[in-house]
């Protein structure tokens, strides 16, 4: 069983080089070099959990994006981890993998192929083949592309970096096979000088036997003999096609005959000579072929585990680069992962809660179709850690289950999760889950039983740092033992300190929920006006029974239904109408929430609509001032050129010039008037539109970035805002209200990645003058995906004129660089021809 199984973290000597925690290997036999053997090893996950939640298809579509077998391999080996550094550096991975897909969006593995049985092959003394041969040099160009690409990159990702630490191939390999074997798949000549002399001499051996076979077939005393007038081959032999009623008439050795028995194909006496010194050389050209290769696979032995390494180092960035890509897929979001914590306080102690956190907002199922699946938040509060989940059948109760275990299986898996921003959750030491039918006719045991068997095996496994998952709990049997035991194995969890979700239709366990510490209440809504489910979780409330409800609106007779309503416990039917009476409450002030927030909203848009009237206002105002200020200017320079013209005229008159100097001082007095800017008055405050702090939905503007998102997540100090397919943390005092109308907070499909915008803005303007052309270009290169980052709309790169070689260099990088959108020279005030403009995709 491979190292990745047991989630190992190996042990390394001191000063050895340690194995990434969460790399699985590709070669179970071939240990990293400086290790020592495992010391110990994590638990694994219960497999048959794993299949119960739906596990398996999220690696089989997870393998659906793998470049190549490796990966796809090491995704459908991927299994949760229960140590939190190890899951969160997967995490971290992902999240650098997303952010550089999203800069470099054509980055692949390129030519890298599967060469494990290659290496295996070489490794044990075997010859491989040509194209075994170039696949190996394929992979190997690979890994030192990709080594390259992150030797530029290493400051910005630094644990794919980590990765690509193990990329560069063996000194000389590349080229040795390159040498050697042509892209088509053959031997060249260049692979030794013995084989080029061998087919030197082939070539003029080969000369000399078709020239004499050609002048036989232009001999009239022969030509008549023969079938056809071409030269063909036997058993690696020339020969020429004789009609076989001419056999005598040749004096030829016969190696064939057709299958009509007309033709025979024969060699001239006269040709064996020739013939056989061609075929000793093709012999030696095969065998100096061969010895080449075995070379060349000897030498690919020797190397086999600096290239087992390097391969792993693709096969698990390939890997990373599959899970962000799938994280692009469900619009997935990095969550906040959680040890396990000791609860202080006199209420943690009371509930004995074991330090778990689950808290996931717009969580959705990720096998289910996102158009119409209904997201759910489920966030235990920090004194619950049993959560009793209560509804009609096909509300949504077993959905729940599954859509929370799986995504505590995918967060400790590496895997964003189709979530919200903000989510958070502990990494648990296992997960069980009892969900669907447990019969087995083999095993002679009824539904009831074959659940009963798996919550025991469960209880037998099961620690404070487990999640247990048990769907329907106490069902199958009387409903009066059902109950019973599902309450004490309720207690019995509760009393183990075992964080737990279970549903049930049992009504005694809505009132153990609500009466025991630790345990909270829920339940999935039902629409009694369309008479279906809403698949909404509420948290806090028990779920109703809907059975008379739903039977009155289907037409049961009203004498039917109050009979069975006389056959009910008082106190069930007060609880009932004062549990319906609650839900009809909440959905009221629900309802009355949303008609004061589409209020606000709609009042806040008409006032942001003035704000923008006034505005345009303001612009146009000062336009006309601007346009009415340079017709000024024009006439004043006007006539300070007529004064000039009076002065010249003066002076040559030998007139006094005093009687021009009041007008000299009122004209100089005009000018600066005219030069003063127009000045913008600044808008005035509208009633009710005091400043505010931005909340959830909000449509903001990133000051330090000038540019426009969503707010997505809030924090005291810092929010995190969708700029495009990116979301970004930031300090409040960066974030400034839009004027546009409020966005609904429904979960952004789009990829999600945390950058820091704590960081210096790259800045509008690189000047590359003084720099060689290769330090230009990387400089270039590092200062786009930079600034496409921060979002800026355009930048100024400044090379200077010169010799023109640098900013050719630089504008042939820009037409082909994936961030630019267009570009041109400076205008006459920014440079000209010494200036390059270029607008990014971002604008």
């Amino acid at each position: 069983m491979s190292l990745h199984f047991y989630q190992a973290r190996p042990r390394c000597a001191a000063g050895a080089p340690q194995a990434h925690p969460a790399r699985a290997r590709l070669f179970p036999s071939a240990q990293p070099y400086g290790t020592l053997p495992l010391t110990w090893s994590l638990p694994l996950m219960d497999e048959k959990t794993l299949r119960t939640l739906e596990y398996p298809k999220i690696l089989a579509q997870l393998a659906e994006l793998a470049a190549f077998a490796p990966s796809a391999d090491k995704a459908l080996a991927l299994r949760p981890t229960s140590d939190v550094e190890i899951a969160t550096r997967q995490q971290a991975e992902t999240r650098e993998a997303l952010a550089l897909l999203t800069t470099h969006p054509n980055l692949t593995i390129g030519g890298a192929r599967d060469i494990r049985k290659s290496l295996e092959l070489a490794r044990h003394g075997g010859a491989l083949t040509p194209q075994e041969l170039l696949d190996v040099r394929s992979t190997l160009s690979a890994a030192r592309e990709l080594a390259r690409t992150f030797e530029r990159l290493a400051g910005g990702f630094p644990h794919l970096a980590e990765i690509a630490a193990s990329l560069p191939p063996p000194a000389g390999l590349i080229d040795l096979i390159g040498r050697a074997i042509s892209e088509r798949g053959e031997v060249l000549d260049s692979a030794s000088p013995t084989l080029a002399a061998i087919r030197s001499e082939l070539g003029i051996a080969r000369e000399r036997l078709m020239g004499k076979l050609q002048r036989m077939l232009s001999d009239p005393a022969i030509t008549p003999f023969l079938q056809e007038t071409l030269i063909t081959q036997r058993d690696g032999r020339y020969v020429l096609p004789l009609r076989a009623e001419f056999k005598g008439r040749l004096k030829a050795i016969v190696h064939d005959q057709s299958s009509s028995g007309a033709t025979l194909f024969v060699e001239p006496l006269g040709v064996v000579e020739l013939n056989n010194q061609n075929r000793e050389l093709q012999l030696a050209e095969r065998d100096e072929e061969l010895r080449i290769l075995a070379e060349l696979s000897a030498q690919v032995g020797d190397h086999a585990r600096p290239i087992t390494r390097c391969l792993e180092a693709v096969a698990e960035l390939d890997f990373v680069f599959m899970r962000a890509r799938y994280a692009s897929q469900l619009g997935a979001v990095e969550p906040a992962l959680h040890p396990f914590e000791r609860r202080r306080g006199k209420e943690a102690q009371a509930a004995a809660h074991p330090g778990s956190v689950i808290r996931l907002y717009q969580a959705r199922h990720p096998l289910l179709d996102p158009a119409s699946v209904v997201p759910i938040d489920v966030e235990l509060d920090p004194q619950t850690f049993i959560l009793v989940i209560t509804g009609p059948n096909t509300g949504g109760k077993t959905v729940t289950l599954k859509t929370v275990g799986l995504l505590a299986l995918m967060a400790q898996s590496g895997l964003h999760i189709p979530a919200q921003s903000g989510s958070e959750i502990s990494v648990f030491r296992s997960l069980y889950a009892d969900i669907g039918d447990e019969q087995s006719i083999e095993q002679s045991l009824s539904t009831f039983s074959g659940h009963i068997t798996n919550i025991i095996r469960i209880l037998n496994k099961a620690t404070p740092q487990s999640l247990v998952i048990l769907d329907e709990l106490g069902a199958g049997t009387d409903p009066q033992e059902g109950a019973a035991l599902a309450r004490a194995l309720l207690s019995h969890l509760a009393e183990r300190r075992v964080t737990t979700l279970v549903t049930t239709h049992h009504p005694e366990l809505k009132a153990y929920a609500h009466a025991t510490p630790g345990v909270t209440n829920a339940s999935v809504e039902f629409d009694l006006e369309t008479l279906r489910p809403t698949f909404r979780l509420t948290i806090g409330l028990p779920g109703r029974s809907n059975a008379l409800a739903i039977a009155q609106r289907l037409g049961m007779p009203e004498p039917i239904i109050q009979s069975a309503r006389a056959e009910l416990d008082p106190s069930d039917l007060r609880a009932e109408d004062l549990l319906d009476e609650i839900h009809r409450q909440r959905d009221l002030s629900r309802q009355a929430r949303l008609a004061a927030e589409q209020a606000r909203q709609e009042a806040e848009a008409l006032r942001n609509e003035l704000a923008a009237r006034l505005e345009a206002i303001e612009d146009e105002r000062g336009e006309i001032l601007e346009n009415a200020r340079k017709a000024a200017a024009e006439d004043v320079e006007q006539l300070e050129e007529e004064l000039r013209q009076a002065r010249r005229s003066l002076s040559r008159a030998r007139q006094p010039l005093e009687a021009l100097k009041p007008v000299e001082s009122a004209l100089e007095s005009l000018a600066e008037k005219v030069e003063q800017p127009v000045e913008r008055h600044p808008a005035q405050e509208l009633p009710g539109g005091e400043r505010r702090a931005p909340r959830l939905g909000d449509r903001v503007r990133l000051r330090s970035l000038n540019a426009k998102g969503v707010v997505t997540a809030l924090g005291e100090e810092e929010a995190e805002v969708q700029v495009g397919v990116l979301r970004i943390r930031t300090r409040l005092t960066d974030l400034a209200l839009s004027g546009e109308e409020a966005a609904p907070t429904e979960p952004v499909q789009e990829a999600a990645v945390r950058l820091p915008v704590e960081t210096l803005s790259p800045g509008w303007e690189l000047d590359l003058r003084g720099k060689r052309a290769d330090e230009a270009l990387e400089a270039l290169d590092r200062y786009l995906d930079s600034a496409y980052l921060y979002g800026l709309p355009f930048v100024r790169i400044i090379h200077g004129k010169g010799t023109g070689k640098l900013r050719e260099a630089i504008r042939q990088e820009m037409g082909r660089h994936p961030h630019v959108r267009s570009f041109e020279s400076g205008g006459n005030k920014e440079g000209g021809e010494g200036v390059t403009v270029a607008r990014l995709k971002n604008a």
